[in-house]
């Protein structure tokens, strides 16, 4: 893999990225589901791959393509090494920027979205290990792991399906890393078009509060464009270039981030060996990323007590994780294997199956009874990114109060803070696979089931039952 490769490998993904926006803004469909670049470009990739473009090139009589499709094995080299990298990147960003809340003011408002949040991401595991153990293992000879496939591909994403490849190679289930890149697509693209179907349910019923029938997005933001009146500055300039460039100012805090993840990755796994030996081993087969969120964690707490200038801007910050997640996304989709996707269909239909019911059967029968007030725009937005990713809970969130009158994006906002530490690609999502290949599923599916049982009980029975807030901004007769 020389340096030739790897730049170039680069520079294509910046060319998939400008086809992929092209795409977009030309193509209805993909308007009408809000597709991000990315996912068109990690689509194009994988066609032009050599599980499509290579077999029908081979079909027609040439091998030349069978190994890496259009682009070459070595581009499919560097493409697959990309996204245990990237990933760190944009979970060591996730807390950067932004100062932490005092834990009373963010458990008022976001208790019940806690609480809903907690059901879905446990609920997930649930299931998936139910469906494991009865099902996908005896019947399809799949190994327990699989259960854990719902909440990686759904609430983790592309990012964290592809950031746990080498995990998943190193307990012997190197099939995990497609399946689980498989199932964050449909993931994806269901929770975009199924959450765009409850909005206009939701509409027609009248359970929205801000959204009325005739309000529908406008042209520009089908096609991902923003107003001319409505663009703002995509980051700030904190620092002055002449002394150093604010890009890479935060590119080094991204850095230290994940230098204090990786000491801590590196401690716990001394620490295990010295206490266990040989017996258990559970950190060497976690991936970096959750411990780089955590370095996050520890350094802007730090950057709370020190920086007195507000040198660091979220903004920026955001802009270098869209940047590695774009990448990653299209690095990852582009090597996907759809032979092994293929080889084990009727299990990835059964798990993304269940896992869509779930999802929106918490929806539409949980969150009214958990969230006391605005439950739909609420809900909306843990439905979304239940089923997507981050970014696809915010995408519902805008289209079902685009004034942004409800208190659904602060609570969304505190929520993260707490679950997204653990769940969604944090500690649990991450040691999860290490845990079911060192003790089997049945323990972590006991933890799930109670966790589960106590996020139910504190939604339903506590927030559930506590009144809709008086004030002029809030109050909202509750629809069940």
């Amino acid at each position: 893999m020389s340096a030739d490769n790897i730049g170039f490998a680069l520079l294509l993904l910046g060319v998939l990225l400008l086809v992929a926006k092209l795409v977009r803004v030309k193509w209805r469909l993909a308007q009408r589901l809000f597709l991000p670049g990315s996912i068109i470009g990690g689509a194009i990739a994988l066609l032009l791959g050599p599980d499509v473009f290579g077999n029908i090139a081979s079909a027609l009589g040439t091998d030349r393509f069978t190994e890496g499709g259009l682009f070459g094995s070595d581009i499919q080299q560097v493409w697959s090494s990309l996204p245990g990298l990237l990933i760190s990147v944009v979970f060591a960003g996730l807390f950067l920027g932004q100062k932490m809340p005092k834990m009373r003011e963010a458990g008022r408002l976001a208790g019940p979205q806690i609480a809903f949040g907690l059901t879905l991401s446990s609920g997930q595991y649930v299931v998936g290990l139910l469906l494991a153990l009865l099902l996908l293992s005896p019947v399809f000879g799949l190994p327990p792991l699989s259960g854990a496939l719902i909440e990686i591909g759904f609430e983790g994403g592309h990012g964290t399906a592809a950031g746990l490849g080498n995990t998943f190679s190193e307990v012997g289930f190197p099939a995990g890393q497609d399946l689980a890149l498989g199932m964050a697509t449909i993931g994806l693209i269901s929770g975009i078009v199924l959450g765009i179907v409850l909005i206009n349910w939701g509409v027609r019923s009248g359970r929205t509060t801000q959204l009325r029938s005739d309000a529908t997005p406008s042209v520009a933001e089908r096609m991902g464009l923003v107003e001319k009146e409505n663009r703002r500055a995509a980051a700030t300039l904190t620092v002055h270039p002449s002394s150093i460039e604010p890009l890479a100012l935060h590119f080094g805090l991204l850095a230290v981030a994940i230098i204090i993840g990786q000491l801590l990755l590196w401690g716990l796994q001394a620490l295990e060996n010295m206490l266990w030996v040989e017996t258990i081993e559970i950190f060497g087969y976690v991936p970096l990323f959750p411990l780089a969120m955590l370095g996050g964690i520890l350094l802007q707490f730090v950057i709370d007590r020190f920086d007195r200038a507000q040198i660091v801007d979220r903004l920026m910050i955001e802009r270098i994780q869209g940047f590695a997640l774009d990448m990653l996304i299209i690095a990852a989709l582009g090597t996907l294997s759809l032979e092994v996707i293929a080889n084990n269909i009727v299990p990835f239909l059964l798990l993304a199956g269940c896992g869509l019911i779930w999802c929106a059967g918490a929806f539409l029968l949980l969150a009214p009874r958990m969230l006391p007030d605005h439950w739909f725009e609420r809900g909306i937005g843990d439905f979304g990114q239940s089923m997507g990713v981050t970014a696809t809970g915010l995408i519902l969130m805008r289209i079902a109060d685009p004034e942004l009158r409800t208190p659904a994006y602060p609570a969304f906002g505190y929520k993260q803070l707490i679950v997204e530490p653990f769940f969604g690609g944090g500690l649990v999502t991450a040691s999860a696979i290490p845990l079911i290949a060192q003790f089997g599923a049945v323990p972590l599916l006991i933890v799930m089931a109670v966790l589960l049982v106590a996020a139910l009980l504190t939604g339903l029975l506590y927030f559930g039952r506590r009144p809709a807030p008086s004030t002029p901004e809030t109050a909202l007769t509750r629809q069940d």
